[in-house]
């Protein structure tokens, strides 16, 4: 009722109500317009609250024209006709950004209640898979995700830096996914061909992924490093526990082996163009 009345009061008290206002501007009739305000907190009010997920007071992640530096990368991957190429820089791409992660870790003091949480949201079709999709790509990013099927977003929980890679990661990988899953051929065309694809698209980044950043630890000399990323860590893994004590596993079933064998393979010619040079904030 309270939005009701916000609706037809308006924001100031001395001013005429927003509804009357609309109306005369637009020439409808008050009545109808009332109707039209009605139909829409009909709709509106049934709908599930969404969750509320913290945010960090002071966005420390990634500078900016960082981002905008990957983000012109990314697109000039998404765009390119070139496998082999893709097939060599992926690899390496999520090793530089681990290795930009690692080198933000270190100069990050530590503080209570570290770590913050994003809703990234899904378009339709195949929600499910999509979200297995952003799932690997957090995963790999020291990050946790819960999937809300019904409404149709993957919440993220993590530090700010890697929130923002995943974002980034994840938006261009769908991208990509999708074109590879319409150019796999006229089994495409089929529901469990194209859900068999996108899992094991997902399947097979989260390996990719996974390998590439425990390579870049690897090869990252810095005995600090060890300690800080378990800290952070278990930073991530307690507020996950606190905004989701009650979750679920979700199994999925593969009924096209043709789909899950394309899938893979799209999966390892993905592109993720991310040079050592773009992705240092110096």
């Amino acid at each position: 009722m309270a939005l009701t009345s916000d609706v037809l009061a308006g924001c100031g008290g001395a001013e005429r109500p927003l509804l009357e206002r609309w109306s005369e501007q637009h020439g409808v009739e008050r009545v109808a317009a009332l109707l039209v305000v009605l139909s829409v907190l009909e709709v509106l009010l049934p709908l599930p609250r969404l969750p509320e997920v913290p945010v960090a007071a002071e966005r420390a992640g990634v500078d900016e024209k960082v981002l905008a530096r990957i983000r012109a990368l990314l697109a000039k991957a998404e765009s390119t006709s070139f496998p082999e190429e893709a097939e060599a820089l992926s690899a390496k791409a999520q090793q530089l950004m681990s290795r930009y992660s690692f080198e933000q870790a270190l100069v990050d003091a530590p503080g209570p209640g570290a770590g913050s949480a994003r809703r990234f949201w899904l378009e339709q079709p195949y929600l499910g898979p999509k979200s297995s999709l952003v799932t690997a790509v957090a995963t790999a990013n020291r990050c946790r995700a819960a999937f809300y099927a019904k409404l149709g977003f993957v919440v993220l929980v993590g530090h700010e830096v890697d929130l923002d890679l995943v974002e980034l990661l994840s938006t261009s990988l769908l991208v990509q996914e999708n074109e590879a899953m319409l150019a796999a051929g006229r089994g495409a065309r089929t529901r469990s061909f194209r859900h068999a694809f996108l899992l094991a698209y997902a399947t097979r980044i989260g390996e990719r992924l996974t390998d590439a950043d425990r390579a870049a630890g690897a090869e990252f000399a810095e005995a600090r490093l060890l300690p800080i990323l378990a800290r952070r860590r278990q930073e991530v893994d307690t507020l996950f526990t606190e905004l989701f004590p009650h979750t679920t596993t979700r199994t999925t079933t593969i009924s096209n082996p043709e789909g899950w064998t394309a899938g893979r393979e799209a999966a390892n010619h993905a592109r993720l163009t991310v040079e050592r040079t773009e992705v240092e904030a110096g």
